[in-house]
């Protein structure tokens, strides 16, 4: 599977109270959920984001409290991915669980710039990027972390198993 999208870029320590503040969390909807995401570090990226877009960031993107909503708002705002440094251990695997790709590669996190059209191959790990005609290699997703995101999620993927 490839996605293709326009990047949006930050850095060191986006914790999850930046990706969704926490002020908002008493908001049971989550279309009006999502319309707070990245508000506190980024008040036009709701305005700004379209399907497929890519959020890229360096090190330590999704630290803080283990909350399933900030990668759940990613999504939801049809971020097609994202690329960083490394993650916060939690975030990971909160974004596998829901179906948002995230991907670790230190080269592409720091080259890739804000506005740069990327695109990922999560079958090989391939980032291009289009704008500067560079390639990074991530590690592909193993099948069974392919299966989880295709479905759009672990439960969606358990039901398609039959679990």
């Amino acid at each position: 599977m490839v996605v293709n999208g326009t990047v949006f870029k930050y850095g060191d320590n986006v914790d999850t109270d930046v990706i969704i503040p926490a002020r908002y969390l008493n908001i049971a909807d989550v279309k009006e959920l999502s319309s707070h995401a990245m508000e506190d570090i980024d008040t036009e990226f709701v305005k700004k984001v379209q399907p497929g877009d890519i959020v890229v960031a360096t090190r330590n993107f999704g630290c803080g409290s283990s909350r399933e909503h900030a990668p759940l708002v990613l999504r939801e705002n049809q971020v097609s991915c994202v690329i960083a440094t490394s993650f916060a251990r939690i975030f990971y695997r909160n974004a596998i669980n829901i179906g948002l790709p995230i991907l670790e590669c230190e080269a592409a996190a720091n080259a890739i710039q804000a506005g740069d059209q990327v695109s990922v191959d999560f079958d090989t790990g391939v980032i291009t990027n289009e704008t500067r005609g560079e390639t990074y290699q991530a590690a592909a997703f193993p099948p069974f972390i392919q299966s989880i995101i295709k479905a759009g999620g672990l439960l969606k993927s358990l039901k398609e198993r039959g679990a």
